[in-house]
């Protein structure tokens, strides 16, 4: 059984289901939270979550990361314990200056940390589910930051209306339709960090191999590849820094 803490909520697998009602004020008690939510899974482009709740009804909490807070509502909106080290590795990463377009932005997952422990001239971050664009600007107000573009719609349209020195791509699954969008946004010299499922015996090849396509006569520099989480058997959640001349 997995669980974790957001917030003032926690979140279980379906494997709590046959708890019973005082085993869970039991659990509820001991890690100091309000409410126990069940997510079996997260559905689609808005990265909906398919919930139950186990105990208590709030659903809202302000979740503190790596010095930046972070207000959801985690029946509306994901949330990714597993990418913590990465949030804080890609801020570190930026340079003073830098342009950036986060094309998933969610609640700020990356936008808020490299705002808040960088020295980016501009962020432009697209989302395109409602209700985590409402979260996005919640964030912005909650971290006091001032360099932040939020922009509602679909990345792969409000993208080529902007340039980039360095270009998120938090996204799993089908991330690959969106490489040449991202491409051709970004500056020469460029850097593109693109997350992948791939399984892991192609984890060195496939998704580089995408990048080039998708570059076309652009050459393609390899940075890093940098491993996120397991994601399933034999599946690996990776992230490819490469720089685009």
């Amino acid at each position: 059984m997995k669980w974790k803490k957001i917030g003032d909520i926690l979140v279980v697998d379906d494997k709590f289901g046959d708890k019973s009602l005082e085993e869970l004020k039991s659990i509820a008690n001991k890690e100091k939270v309000e409410s126990i939510i069940e997510i079996d899974n997260i559905y689609g482009v808005k990265r909906e979550p398919h919930y139950k709740f186990l105990l208590g009804s709030k659903s809202e909490t302000i979740n503190k990361e790596n010095g930046c807070y972070f207000k959801l509502d985690l029946t509306k909106v994901m949330w990714s314990k597993g990418n913590v080290n990465e949030r804080i590795r890609i801020a570190n990463l930026v340079e003073d200056d830098e342009t950036i377009i986060d094309m998933f932005a969610g609640i700020g997952y990356f936008s808020i940390p490299i705002a808040k422990f960088s020295n980016a001239k501009e962020i432009y971050s697209m989302e395109i589910n409602p209700n985590s664009f409402y979260y996005l600007n919640e964030n912005i107000n909650l971290n006091k930051i001032n360099n932040i573009t939020p922009l509602l719609g679909d990345c792969s349209q409000l993208t080529p209306n902007y340039n980039a020195d360095r270009i998120l791509m938090g996204y799993v699954k089908t991330t690959h339709h969106y490489l040449k969008t991202a491409v051709d946004s970004l500056n020469s010299g460029g850097i593109i960090h693109y997350h992948e499922t791939v399984p892991e015996k192609l984890m060195e090849t496939r998704p580089i191999s995408r990048i080039r396509q998708a570059a076309k006569d652009r050459e393609v520099e390899l940075l890093n590849i940098q491993k996120i989480k397991k994601y399933s058997p034999g599946v690996m959640h990776v992230v490819v820094d490469a720089r685009i001349n």
